[in-house]
């Protein structure tokens, strides 16, 4: 599956209705879903005297391939009624469609050129698009889309409705206001948040682990570097977790982290002296109760070896010599932690056995148990 976006516009007759069967229309018996939709803009006709447009832009994944996501594209817009005349310059429509960029693809043909070349000159694009992509970068212009916005020149007048559109299927995480994504080292967390956060326009919180200075010499000597890596961890998650988590963003439905502070407790039984525990245990109760907590947790599993493929794959130096017994005491202080919890929001998720990265279908199913779990503890 390949990912576009698209942009989508219409100033004659029902102008959102046209908007929303655009959508509809794309999904429909088709190897296309929409991920993603901004919100609806009212803006002023581009290029010529006309009433004014209400745009979107959403964000697709497709097995179509370029040219043929582009004639599925005209045959959406002859169903709703667009008629390209003859003309030169712009035109009234009822709809139009536009792919703005098909992965990170430059193409250059007769009829179809990607990225969109008015890109950066267009407001009615920009705004839209900032919405479910503001880190999109333009493959030729090496710039993200929230970039491009701050130094657009057009200066248009664009206003933000209260108009919505609605994809086929309900958004899966649609009134969560944030899930953890958690497991251990080389579990897949940090990919699965963010391709969760790419798809469903959430705001993506990421552990910033790679910054510790503690982290390769405790691999090294653990019992002379525990206490200072567990400490400058959790001053440094407690820091950045507040922070992120204390900043809403307008544009993003929802958060997903890549860790839960509650991780901070886990990895500090495991590796520190009971005395060292005890006096950590205290520092970190007092932060815990500061901190969000998810509606939803959701711990993946994985198998030992399978933990120590990805490590190796994935080749971080300093990783390469975790002893498997190191990674099943982390795994059993999860399944602990797991099953003390006295709240009923956890997931635990058996993905031994999937390769989401690579197969749709095992993504999707991810996606489906968290959705089905969403369900279930909302009619609690």
């Amino acid at each position: 599956m390949k990912r576009a976006y698209l942009s989508i516009g219409s100033n004659l007759g029902n102008k959102i209705q046209n908007l929303q069967n655009a959508v509809t229309y794309l999904e429909k018996d088709n190897p296309l879903s929409v991920t993603a939709c901004s919100a609806v803009y009212k803006t002023p006709a581009w290029g010529f005297t006309g009433a004014d447009f209400l745009n979107a832009c959403i964000a697709i994944e497709t097995s179509l391939l370029p040219q043929e996501l582009l004639h599925h594209i005209l045959e959406t817009e002859k169903r709703l009624g667009r008629v390209r005349s003859g003309e030169k310059g712009y035109q009234p429509r009822t709809i139009d469609i536009d792919i703005l960029f098909y992965e990170d693809e430059i193409i250059r043909q007769d009829n179809l050129v990607v990225p969109h070349p008015q890109i950066p000159n267009r407001l009615f694009v920009l705004r839209p698009l900032a919405d479910i992509a503001p880190g999109k970068v333009h493959p030729e212009l090496r710039k993200t889309i929230g970039q491009l916005l701050e130094e657009c020149a057009d200066h248009s007048e664009i206003h933000t409705t209260s108009l919505s559109l609605h994809t086929e299927r309900e958004h899966p995480f649609a009134s969560l206001h944030y899930i953890a994504i958690e497991g251990n080292i080389g579990s897949g967390k940090t990919t699965l948040a963010t391709k969760i956060a790419e798809d469903f326009n959430g705001k993506l919180i990421l552990e910033r682990f790679a910054d510790n200075p503690f982290l390769p010499k405790f691999y090294e000597d653990r019992n002379r570097y525990a206490f200072p890596l567990e400490m400058s961890f959790l001053a440094d998650r407690y820091q950045q977790f507040t922070d992120d988590t204390s900043q809403p963003d307008l544009f993003r439905n929802f958060m997903v982290s890549d860790y839960d502070i509650f991780k901070s407790l886990i990895f500090a039984k495991v590796t520190l002296a009971e005395d060292e525990f005890r006096l950590y245990r205290k520092l970190f109760d007092l932060m815990y109760r500061e901190v969000t907590k998810p509606d939803i947790y959701v711990y993946l599993y994985q198998n030992t070896d399978k933990l120590l493929q990805n490590i190796r794959k994935r080749g971080r130096k300093y990783e390469q010599n975790i002893p498997p017994d190191y990674l099943e005491e982390i795994q059993k202080g999860y399944l602990d932690f797991i099953k003390a919890n006295q709240y009923n929001n956890v997931l635990l998720l058996d993905i031994s056995d999937l390769d989401f990265v690579q197969n749709k279908n095992d993504y999707d199913f991810i996606i489906d148990k968290i959705h089905d779990f969403k369900d279930k503890i909302q009619k609690l």
